[in-house]
């Protein structure tokens, strides 16, 4: 099985996300790790969004997002099976809806999206454990050679982006 490895912060992740599944041709296993990436080139970003058919972005006020509370819901997310469903609607919500992350209405909007009761997800990111998961994660990404998002490791290899369609 692949790995699909992404910061909620990184729009180049967005864009990876939106075609992960059909590049790879299955249903990679999610990974949020902490790699926050640097400013993105927008106009780059914009052509490549157009150019994979993707909605016209709407930036959030601060690019890159603090995504760290973001990231701790996804963690928590996958625990319950939720993160790929949590995660697009996150992206989304900051990239093509052009909200903060850094909000946590925003956070819990996605988590909604994904049937995830906002009272649970509060509770759960709180938990101590949820927070070492996501360290884990992250030192596990980079172990296996993953020095940016977004990343995508099959059959032992990782790649930075998404590979070409299958």
């Amino acid at each position: 099985m692949s790995r699909f490895f992404y910061d909620l912060a990184s729009v180049e992740s967005y864009l990876a996300a939106e075609r992960v599944v059909e590049a790879l041709g299955e249903v990679p296993e999610f990974v949020p790790v902490r790699m926050p990436p640097a400013t993105p080139d927008r106009g780059a970003i914009e052509a490549e969004a157009g150019r994979h058919g993707l909605m016209a972005l709407r930036w959030p006020p601060i690019v890159p997002p603090d995504s760290d509370w973001a990231m701790l819901v996804a963690t928590y997310a996958k625990q319950g099976g939720r993160v790929a469903a949590y995660s697009l609607a996150a992206f989304r919500q900051a990239f093509a809806a052009g909200r903060d992350l850094g909000e946590r209405d925003t956070v819990l909007i996605a988590a909604a999206a994904a049937e995830m009761h906002p009272a649970a997800v509060i509770k759960g990111v709180g938990l101590r454990s949820v927070r070492a998961r996501l360290d884990r994660a992250t030192a596990e990404a980079r172990a296996a050679g993953v020095a940016h998002v977004p990343a995508v490791e099959r059959d032992g290899q990782v790649t930075r982006g998404v590979p070409a369609p299958a």
